[in-house]
């Protein structure tokens, strides 16, 4: 197969996932079925916050109500950005795969190594992801009925409509409609998080390259050590070329999935405390597992990219650069100077994201949680 007739969505590296944005036209095509994703999901996570102002429901339910409507709003919100910066992202991809062509047609086994490692992580997590969504889309469906009381998986407001009145049909058909979206949902909200991992698995890639090409510069001939470096030192220019397009086009997404995390997870705390069944605890459980997991694997990435970023300086130290000319000394230091300052994907344009971020949210996130047990309790 000619590499560079490769079509972007069959990229190896990212498994499914731009398949599946392509199909619902979010990035490559733009079709009706973006429309017929997006639309129902606006207009119900506009009538959740009705619903939960104007709610007479008991308060595990209203909790749930809270939980899922900032979900839905943070689905919302990357389906919009998608469409919204389509030509943004399908430019950063074709970047992605120029790079990524370039190293499948590197004559170096350790570099093919390294990128069939880095494709096949990046699959597997897709596919975990996708494995979790579809967990918690049976869950949004399941909850309800193992509730006391009738209600939707998603609270709604109907003006004029009694939807749980059971003289008429429209419990039945709404719950009908709901179970649908949820997978229409699922297809929103997985593939962009895979697809932010699978960007950040690739600069992780483009960081072990680098490291592999300094590491290695004592097995070449003096006279072509400082071409070689010169060379790394264009490549860090392309990964943080790389790592500053993702940031341009995911920072300010990354401060509201921060702040929608933390809401989800005091919700669904509190939640567990007063669930009224086993079966509703288990489901509770799985929503906690799954945005956590979510999370965690962005936040894991973002934290190894961070610290990738820094080790090409220890890997450039760590060559054999007493043995080579002064000039070639200066052209490396130069190198070690500019991989000092790691790069780091930032959450709001400020803060790295990194794995002590996390722990600095899910800290704030218990404390809030153990006042809002004292208040109820």
């Amino acid at each position: 197969m000619d590499l560079k007739s490769m079509d972007t969505v069959d990229m190896p590296i990212f498994g499914s996932t731009l398949k599946l944005m392509k199909f619902w036209s979010y990035l490559f095509v733009h079709n009706w079925r973006r429309y017929v994703a997006m639309t129902p999901y606006i207009v119900i996570n506009c009538t959740q916050y009705v619903d939960i102002y104007l709610s007479t429901e008991s308060l595990d339910f209203i909790i749930r109500n809270v939980y899922l409507a900032v979900l839905f709003t943070n689905t919302v919100v990357r389906g919009v950005l998608l469409c919204v910066q389509r030509g943004s992202y399908e430019r950063f991809i074709e970047m992605v795969k120029i790079y990524y062509i370039q190293l499948l047609e590197s004559r170096d086994a350790h570099i093919l190594r390294l990128v069939d490692e880095t494709t096949r992580l990046s699959i597997t997590i897709g596919r975990i992801n996708l494995l979790m969504g579809t967990c918690t889309c049976i869950g949004f469906v399941t909850y309800p009925i193992f509730g006391s009381e009738r209600v939707l998986p998603y609270g709604m407001y109907l003006p004029s409509i009694d939807e749980y009145k059971y003289a008429t049909p429209y419990y039945e058909m709404f719950f009908v409609i709901q179970a649908i979206m949820a997978p229409m949902g699922c297809c929103m909200y997985i593939p962009y998080t895979n697809l932010v991992v699978t960007f950040t698995l690739f600069g992780i890639l483009m960081c072990r390259v680098l490291q592999h090409k300094l590491r290695s510069l004592e097995k070449l001939e003096k006279r072509l050590v400082r071409r070689e470096i010169i060379w790394c030192i264009k490549y860090h220019l392309k990964l943080a070329g790389l790592v500053d397009a993702m940031n341009a086009l995911n920072t300010h997404l990354h401060l509201v999935e921060f702040l929608c995390f933390g809401a989800m997870s005091c919700v669904l705390l509190f939640s567990l405390i007063i669930a009224q069944t086993i079966a509703q605890s288990v489901i509770v459980i799985a929503y906690m597992v799954m945005i956590f997991a979510n999370s965690f694997v962005l936040y894991s990435v973002a934290n190894e990219l961070y610290f990738q970023s820094f080790d090409i300086a220890i890997a450039a130290y760590e060559s054999n650069w007493m043995d080579f000319d002064i000039d070639t000394q200066k052209t490396l230091k130069f190198l070690i100077m500019r991989s000092q300052k790691p790069l780091a994907i930032l959450v709001g344009g400020t803060y790295p994201m990194n794995l002590k971020l996390l722990q600095s949210l899910l800290n704030a996130i218990y404390s809030f949680f153990t006042l809002l047990r004292r208040v109820y309790g």
